[in-house]
């Protein structure tokens, strides 16, 4: 396969990624597939691994960073904004509309965790896609929210929302947060040691990665609804990847995401929390995600 680093615009800025080309089919056109990472996460965090094993199984692959993150433009800088993220998923689409190797009527998207829950939305009301995996998604803001705040600490959040907002709308610089932490005691994005531990793990070859988020992007996180849009993909057909005990995005709201879904759908269900996809549970998670591809977009 061929990788080579491209840029389209979308909202007004240039977002950066990666198309992978396979080798052998240079004369025809190309089925493809759009891929973006979660939440602070960028493309050097094992997607490259899953668009090579798309690539070699005959598709074009586009995997780009979130606006305001890696590679891509945007301001202001680490800040996670679902709508404009999901619009990148859409101007990826137009993007890739105008490749002359691209089957334009051949496209699917892949996400996982926070972009799990864009390509539903972005599958429910975008039909030039054809095809959608979700891996570990995060289908509800509001309940993952409920989970990983406590009830007599979340007045407190919304008290530090409202006050980061009239600072910036008074020209004050964003509230920051960490990402991650190792210290249950500190605020940050995404608690949890399996969630600290993936994040530094992957620093060494992901230096464009920073442990900090805007305080906003929680705010917005927590109002992200994506699974009120699940009835609606059908019939494009979805694949969800599930793990077993996920904590993040927890195991029990995505499986209940997944029942209110229609037909073509399937559910697969792995061992362990919520990044084990991109490691432990590697092969599997890619091989399955390959074969609905090839399935619903490759087959004749």
């Amino acid at each position: 396969m061929l990788r080579s680093d491209v840029g389209f615009a979308s909202e007004g800025i240039s977002l950066r990624g990666w198309l992978y080309r396979p080798h052998d089919r240079a004369d025809n056109l190309w089925p493809a597939i759009v891929m973006a990472h979660g939440f602070s996460a960028v493309k050097e965090q094992y997607l490259d691994r899953y668009a090579e094993v798309f690539a070699s199984a005959g598709f074009i692959v586009l995997v780009f960073d979130h606006a305001n993150f890696g590679d891509s433009d945007g301001l202001p800088r680490q800040e996670v904004d679902p709508v404009r993220q999901r619009r990148g998923y859409r101007d990826a689409i137009s993007y890739l509309n105008t490749l002359p190797e691209v089957d334009s009527s051949r496209i699917g998207i892949w996400g996982s965790s926070f972009s799990g829950g864009h390509v539903i939305e972005v599958a429910a009301i975008d039909r030039r896609v054809r095809c959608v995996v979700t891996q570990v998604p995060q289908t509800s803001g509001y309940e993952a929210a409920l989970r990983r705040t406590r009830a007599d600490l979340v007045p407190a959040a919304l008290e530090r929302f409202a006050k980061d907002r009239l600072g910036r709308f008074q020209g004050a610089a964003p509230t920051m947060i960490p990402a991650v932490s190792d210290d249950p005691s500190t605020s940050c994005a995404m608690p949890g040691m399996d969630c600290y531990t993936f994040f530094t793990e992957t620093m060494p070859f992901a230096p464009n990665w920073r442990n900090e988020v805007t305080l906003r992007s929680a705010e917005m996180s927590r109002e992200n609804e994506p699974g009120r849009f699940i009835a609606r993909i059908s019939p494009t057909p979805m694949l969800m990847i599930v793990a077993d005990n996920d904590l993040l995005t927890a195991t029990d709201l995505a499986l209940s995401a997944y029942e209110v879904a229609r037909e073509p759908k399937k559910l697969v269900m792995i061992p362990g929390g919520h990044f084990t996809p991109y490691i432990e549970h590697f092969e599997l998670t890619s091989g399955v995600a390959r074969d609905w591809f090839t399935q619903y977009l490759l087959a004749p």
